[in-house]
């Protein structure tokens, strides 16, 4: 899951109450769908920093609640606002993340350097998803050799 550190870094998800927070603002129908039809209570998740100097894997989390309505879409000040959005059939949804550890950044040219990962969905050209699902091997992989 994708987050520029500016909006929500590992450390802000970490200082939160229970070091959980809605990830909100998911505003592509691809993302979205895999936050509300795949992920589950307990999936991890590599907090990934964005849009910045050195992009990468910043920490590990968790997913911490079902899918929920994103409010953010019917607060007209929030940068999310959708006005096409009903609040009888909600558009856009989230869910919670915990924070679980901040790691050493694992750089994007990292990831790339590693034959194993060359299939990786976060990794293909031209991807701009801010959640994209992660196979058990590839998660394996990088918990045992790049996340310490």
């Amino acid at each position: 899951m994708k987050s520029e550190p500016d909006e929500c870094s590992i450390d802000d998800a970490l200082a939160a109450p229970k070091s959980t927070t809605p990830w909100t603002g998911v505003r592509n129908y691809q993302a979205r769908n895999y936050m509300r039809d795949a992920m589950r209570i307990g999936d991890g998740v590599f907090f990934y920093h964005s849009s910045c100097p050195e992009p990468g894997i910043a920490g590990l989390a968790e997913v911490a609640s079902a899918p929920h309505v994103d409010p953010s879409q019917f607060d007209r000040k929030s940068p999310y606002y959708d006005p096409k959005s009903d609040p009888a059939a909600p558009r856009w949804v989230c869910v919670d993340v915990r924070a679980l550890k901040k790691t050493p950044l694992v750089p994007l040219p990292e990831l790339h350097a590693h034959a194993a990962l060359k299939e990786m969905w976060a990794l293909r050209p031209g991807n701009r998803l801010s959640i994209t699902p992660v196979t058990a091997a590839e998660w394996k992989f990088i918990c045992a050799r790049l996340v310490r």
